[in-house]
């Protein structure tokens, strides 16, 4: 009526192990007849179908990111990278290490054929890197100019079940870019950068050359009051949070900062220390070196995101532009019979009178790289110039838009000489303070001078003996020069022009009228008002503010 239990009992072992032993040589036997008898494409499309059918039973679905999309570099590729080597588990048992050059963090990442599992949103997703040995290709070289052979295919292969696919492409990766941003600023080295020297002698190349940038200068070392300082840190603060702002109202996301002001007053150290507060690069760009507006045109270009580019000395740079009027002024009409060789070789020797180079950099070339259609290459960029005396440069380059905020860097103050003091000598009250802070007011001296006197002695008393000794000398000095001033009559203003600041003594945006004779600020009509250009607030001008 109902089968013996040995009817019923498992196939023994030695069945099932017969049984898989016939089907791996019918599989081998198969493969060897396919790839001996039919040609390879037709192999390949087999092996495929395969592949797909034995696929579609599987719940597991897989993202290829490439380090190469044919010839270009993928983004994705070495976002991954970054965002890998922030989740690697503590109890990795293999890792790669390297030192990139220029750099001082040390970078981990996976070796070959290890995974990562991570977890975002309840999701499991599986990282895999695979590094495959392949044909030889070339491909571009970072400068873009030479090729480079590569034999090696790298990719990684991110796993997931199939139900998640739009997530992981619609967020995940969104998620996966953004983190590898935070640990690249986490990881970046700031950099220097400067031309390079041979770029216009046709060896191929980059424009720039790049150091690191290794200067200690912060807002909390920087020689000027507090509420100047804070006035800076503030803009810039917001300048870095309005992306989506500047993108609404039309505007490229650049700020402009003209710093002016005597020498010794801080102006290279108050660059320094607003890269160090943005992590910015810095690209140090030499006018005077540049032949042409189209080669400011492919440096501009060249800049990176998240860089300060300064240009110092920007009266002096201009001065091309004078020598180029000179020269035109110089040769007369084609139609002029006076017009000739010697008056030609004249012009082209004023241009350059060393190596017999003409210049063609110009003013409108200068603006249109600060605030033309060829400023918006790029975002969050800050451009920096700085002028020993802004009276001579170009009202046209002063406007709200090339320089947004003008910040005079004045003589050092009592508050600056006591974060001096406590930067060089590490003590910020002394009986002989009260004597400094006052010679200071009157002896007009810079922080660099200051700080060179308090360098002077290894003992801070005799430091401040001999800072005392020099105001002194300073302050009796510039008496008797106001003295022979006043016996000369010199004086008296002209009209002026107005302009946005940030005084350098107080931290205030202010509105205050150049004198056009010399340059100085002048006390305007008592009582008269500006609306702030930055803030549309009014402010009142009182007295004079050299």
């Amino acid at each position: 009526m109902f089968p013996s239990s040995s009817a019923t009992q498992m196939p023994s072992a030695k069945t099932m192990i017969s049984a898989a032993a016939s089907a791996a040589a019918t599989i081998v036997l198969f493969r060897s007849i396919v790839k001996d008898y039919l040609p390879y494409e037709f192999q390949r499309y087999i092996f495929y179908k395969l592949k797909t059918l034995i696929n579609s039973f599987s719940s597991e679905f897989t993202l290829v990111i490439e380090e190469y999309d044919n010839l270009n570099q993928n983004n994705l590729f070495k976002a991954a990278e970054l965002y890998l080597e922030s989740i690697i588990p503590p109890d990795a048992k293999k890792l790669k290490i390297s030192l990139i050059k220029k750099e001082s963090n040390f970078s981990l990442s996976l070796d070959r054929n290890q995974e990562i599992v991570d977890t975002f949103n309840g999701v499991t997703l599986k990282w895999k890197y695979i590094s495959k040995h392949g044909p030889t290709k070339y491909i571009p070289s970072p400068n873009n100019f030479n090729s480079i052979p590569k034999n090696e295919d790298k990719f990684f292969e991110l796993s997931f079940h199939k139900k998640h696919r739009d997530m992981v492409i619609d967020v995940y990766l969104k998620h996966v870019i953004k983190k590898s941003k935070e640990t690249k600023e986490e990881k970046k080295s700031l950099k220097l950068f400067t031309l390079t020297p041979d770029r216009m002698s046709g060896r191929r190349g980059d424009v720039w050359q790049s150091v690191n940038l290794h200067h200690p200068a912060t807002f909390d070392t920087l020689a000027m009051d507090m509420e100047g300082k804070r006035v800076i840190m503030e803009d810039l603060e917001r300048f870095v949070k309005r992306r989506e702002f500047y993108r609404r109202v039309g505007k490229a996301w650049k700020r402009g900062y003209l710093l002016f002001g005597p020498p010794g007053t801080g102006k290279s150290s108050l660059i320094a220390a607003i890269a160090n507060y943005l992590k910015f690069d810095i690209y140090d760009l030499e006018l005077t070196d540049l032949k042409t507006n189209s080669e400011l045109r492919n440096l501009l270009i060249s800049t990176e995101n998240k860089s300060v580019l300064v240009v110092e000395d920007i009266d002096c740079s201009i001065e091309l532009q004078d020598r180029l009027a000179q020269a035109r002024a110089m040769m007369p009409s084609r139609h002029n019979p006076a017009y000739n060789q010697v008056n030609q070789l004249a012009a082209f020797l004023i241009l350059d009178r060393h190596n017999y180079v003409q210049y063609q950099v110009t003013l409108s070339g200068l603006l249109n790289f600060v605030d033309g259609l060829w400023s918006s290459c790029g975002d969050e960029r800050i451009i920096i110039f700085t002028t020993n005396h802004k009276e001579r440069l170009d009202p046209a380059l002063l406007r709200p838009g090339r320089m947004d905020m003008h910040i005079l860097m004045s003589y050092c103050t009592p508050c600056g000489f006591k974060l001096l003091a406590s930067n060089y000598l590490g003590f910020t009250e002394h009986p002989l303070f009260p004597c400094v802070e006052a010679l200071i007011e009157k002896a007009r001296v810079t922080p660099a001078e200051v700080g060179e006197q308090l360098l002077r002695y290894e003992e801070p008393e005799s430091a401040l003996t001999g800072l005392i000794d020099f105001l002194e000398d300073k302050s009796e000095r510039l008496k008797r020069e106001d003295g022979n001033k006043d016996s000369n009559g010199e004086s008296g203003t002209a009209e002026g022009k107005l302009a946005q600041e940030v005084d350098g003594n107080n931290g205030e945006v202010v509105k205050k009228e150049l004198d056009e004779s010399n340059g100085e600020v002048v006390k305007k009509e008592e009582g008269a008002q500006e609306p702030d250009g930055e803030n549309g607030e009014i402010v009142k001008e009182e007295g004079r503010n050299r």
